[in-house]
């Protein structure tokens, strides 16, 4: 995976291994088209990488993402003859389109928060499928304080889903603040460990996904969010049902099950 991208890098710290930095640090990292249309190509990118078993994703300088760019974000291509609404809603769309992708990408994707997450970048932290934080993390859902509905980018679906209705709720109405250790409190994050410790935080945790079955990872992301979805218990268990045969007919489970036995290792072969 070669492609060079603008405003973000993508390393491999490990094998397996994928990290993706938002990289405009003079602006906190803050959402313009150019970003956005990069994440959308990294995150296809990852995707198509079979050989990538897990994806951090952080912030370069002191933010993780300070939300959306009030210096202007720019036009979505194909749109510049639209009016202003039209204009408007083209641009949130695309935005808003990055959590459907997060949800999408087979990897689990670690949210490795360092600073400021606020207003977008909050929603890509909710996105994430697991998040940690540095001591210096600040979490804002400021859209309420600038005009605005606080619901926006997928966060008031995932926000009570995550952190419960009540909380999420007094964080979307009053937009304000909060703090690593209070974040850590309301189980937004896994953990906050100190800012220079977060990047080996999040690759330890990486590290550990990727030592599971590829397709056991995939599926198991994939119905975990199915769940948050689904409308009852017997729905959701006929979910996990059916994946669990599907899973126990891979080559790489039948493996899995001799190398137990046998009290060896196993070699994922996503087969």
């Amino acid at each position: 995976m070669e492609t060079t991208y603008d405003n973000l890098e993508i390393d491999f710290p490990e094998e397996g291994i994928a990290r993706v930095t938002l990289n405009r640090p003079e602006r906190l990292n803050a959402m313009t088209y150019g970003l956005v249309n990069d994440l959308h190509g990294a995150l296809d990118a990852v995707d198509n990488d079979h050989a990538i078993r897990a994806v951090i994703l952080t912030g370069s300088g002191r933010g993780f993402c300070a939300g959306l760019d009030l210096t202007g974000f720019g036009k979505i291509p194909g749109t510049e003859e639209f009016g202003e609404q039209q204009q408007g809603m083209a641009v949130q769309q695309y935005i808003a389109e990055l959590v459907h992708h997060m949800r999408d990408v087979r990897q689990p994707i670690i949210a490795g928060v360092n600073g400021a997450a606020a207003g977008g970048g909050f929603a890509l932290a909710c996105a994430s499928d697991v998040r940690y934080c540095g001591a210096s993390a600040k979490f804002g859902t400021a859209f309420v304080r600038l005009g605005i509905s606080g619901c926006d980018i997928g966060v008031s679906w995932m926000l009570p889903r995550l952190i419960g209705a009540s909380r999420a709720w007094e964080l979307m109405l009053t937009g304000r603040v909060i703090d690593s250790e209070e974040a850590n409190r309301i189980g937004l994050v896994s953990n906050v460990v100190a800012d220079i410790d977060l990047p080996e935080q999040c690759l330890s945790v990486a590290r550990e996904i990727s030592r599971n079955s590829p397709f056991g990872v995939w599926m198991t992301k994939e119905v975990m969010w199915s769940n948050l979805e689904i409308p009852s218990l017997r729905a959701g268990i006929d979910m996990e049902n059916r994946t669990q045969i599907l899973s126990a007919g891979t080559e790489d489970s039948k493996e899995a099950m001799s190398s137990f036995l046998g009290k060896r290792q196993t070699s994922w072969k996503n087969r």
